[in-house]
């Protein structure tokens, strides 16, 4: 396999694991804004943190997804 294709393949996945964490963290946003007054307090705060803990894995993924392409320009 050379280079190129396996970028393109580990690309592939980071899309994959984009998609997810996005979809994650817009449910879990979705679920606070509806509950967030007859939850239990500390499922309140322990879904922010995921979700800010979620938000930080998406911008850990794009930069990466990002590095991926300047390596696959190079390539």
């Amino acid at each position: 396999m050379s280079k190129a294709e396996r970028l393109k393949e580990e690309i592939g996945w980071l899309k994959v694991v984009f998609a997810v964490c996005v979809a994650l963290d817009a449910s879990l946003v979705a679920w606070l804004a509806q509950n967030y007054a007859s939850a239990n307090p500390v499922l309140v705060i322990t879904g922010c943190i995921a979700s800010v803990l979620i938000a930080l894995l998406i911008v850990y993924v794009n930069r990466r997804a990002y590095r991926r392409f300047e390596e696959l320009e190079d390539a």
